[in-house]
């Protein structure tokens, strides 16, 4: 399978399955397109036989000479040789080891806090309520769940707790324990915990930057951009807005983390589509990491519709020229969603399996329960069990083992599905009720940012 777009002036293809990326002329974009009309089975030596060769000629009489076509075909017929073009999928045949293969837990949300302090408009966790009540963790479950992730990790060294809510630092106090106690367990089992943390900043104080910056690896700020959007979207409980109290302690924070990572991490939604403005603003506060995501919500007033998507594509390609530009300027910036490897390609594991929702990651609630994931918590269908008792409900994790790329039609037949790995099952089960549902406009959206990753990349390999 390949895959051919325009994007900024270049015509590009993406060969699918070796993950090959080429840069191409015109000429050669119109022969790859006749080519792959209806057949895509070729072998070495095929693009050069005398028929296809003439077959193709007459094709392309009014675009090219008779010699620059064969010319074409005979470098593309190398390409069939190496691997890198119209190239068969090694990886189907994989499934039944990948289904056998039983996984460990090798990374918790814990869901320090059912609580927060900002009222954000389109929040999935209802202010951080879940479904139920408002809690805090206390050090001693969360202790009980690194506990459990040392069980259910076997032999895997390295994992992952992210802090997660509502706002996790209302629970700073246990993140401090719970963080002391991880370290003590990496002595005494050889593990290695990698901490996280999403926070909305309003609780950032010295005492905090210090502590995140010492033992946090990566710490994720939430801010949706201009004072005007991230004010309508994401107010204190009064209705106030929260962009001038919190921007001088997220600034802070990022400045703080030197060589550790952070991400400044925004929302858009229909009320705000031009939101490469957001991006540029953070771009102007001093952040270089960022992350802006469309909503997710059944909220009319803010849901991306259908009739948003071509011009949250046209965003999408601006972004791409925006950030060639900051690059060439010696001052450039990363964008989550564009951080594709094209020497290394997506891992092979992940390419099947996705996210690992269920299986690989667990969510653990204040109180100590078990959820596939964040967004899953509250759904009593999908409890699996506890901290104290660990996996009492397996076949909640299976319903999510058993799906993948080549259970879900629409992705055997899309080009991003090695970088997407299937989606979001939350977003998938929201819209359809499905696991192994489509979130048809995540689809698009993914899609498209695939491209525009695909795109930066290479342009940034030409220049090279």
């Amino acid at each position: 399978m390949i895959h051919q777009f325009r994007n900024n002036g270049f015509d590009i293809i993406l060969d699918v399955n070796s993950a090959a990326v080429h840069l191409v002329d015109e000429v050669t974009a119109d022969i790859v397109r006749l080519l792959d009309d209806g057949h895509t089975d070729y072998a070495p030596g095929d693009l050069t036989d005398g028929q296809l060769i003439k077959r193709i000629t007459d094709q392309m009489a009014d675009k090219a000479k008779p010699e620059e076509i064969r010319e074409v075909l005979e470098e593309l017929d190398t390409l069939v040789a190496q691997g890198r073009l119209f190239s068969g999928d090694p990886y189907e045949s994989l499934i039944p080891h990948v289904m056998a293969n039983k996984t460990v837990v090798k990374a918790l949300c814990l869901n320090v806090a059912h609580d927060c302090n900002l009222a954000c408009k389109y929040c999935f966790a209802e202010e951080g309520e879940y479904h139920g009540r408002r809690g805090i963790m206390s050090a001693e479950v969360g202790k009980k769940a690194l506990d459990f992730l040392v069980r259910a990790s076997g032999g895997r060294r390295n994992l992952e707790v992210d802090f997660f809510g509502g706002e996790p630092l209302l629970a700073f106090d246990s993140i401090r324990e719970i963080v002391a106690y991880g370290r003590e367990l990496e002595k005494r089992h050889d593990k290695v915990f990698r901490f996280t943390m999403t926070t909305n900043g309003v609780l950032l104080r010295p005492e905090v930057e210090e502590f995140c910056d010492r033992e946090i690896s990566n710490v994720v700020l939430s801010l949706d951009g201009r004072k005007e959007i991230n004010d309508a979207m994401r107010p204190f409980r009064d209705g106030t807005g929260s962009y001038d109290y919190i921007v001088p302690k997220l600034v802070s924070m990022a400045k703080s983390r030197g060589d550790k990572q952070y991400y400044i991490r925004g929302t858009f939604t229909h009320e705000n589509l031009d939101f490469v403005e957001d991006i540029l603003h953070f771009y102007d506060l001093g952040f270089r990491s960022m992350s802006i995501e469309p909503v997710v919500t059944d909220d009319p007033r803010y849901a991306i519709t259908e009739e948003d998507v071509p011009g949250i594509k046209s965003q999408y390609d601006r972004l791409v020229r925006e950030m060639k530009s900051k690059k060439e300027k010696g001052d450039p910036f990363t964008f989550f969603h564009f951080m594709i490897d094209l020497e290394g390609g997506p891992c092979v594991y992940k390419r099947m399996s996705g996210c690992g929702a269920g299986t690989e990651y667990l969510a653990v609630t204040p109180w100590g329960e078990l959820y596939p994931c964040h967004q899953f918590v509250g759904q009593e269908e999908f409890l699996m069990g506890d901290v104290d008792r660990g996996i009492t409900h397996p076949e909640v994790g299976e319903q999510f083992r058993s799906v993948n790329l080549y259970t879900k039609p629409s992705c055997r037949e899309c080009f991003a599905r090695f970088y997407c790995g299937g989606g979001c099952a939350a977003n998938a089960y929201n819209s359809t009720g499905k696991l192994d549902g489509d979130y048809e406009i995540g689809c698009e959206l993914e899609k498209k940012r695939v491209e525009c990753a695909i795109a930066l990349k290479a342009f940034g390999s030409e220049e090279s």
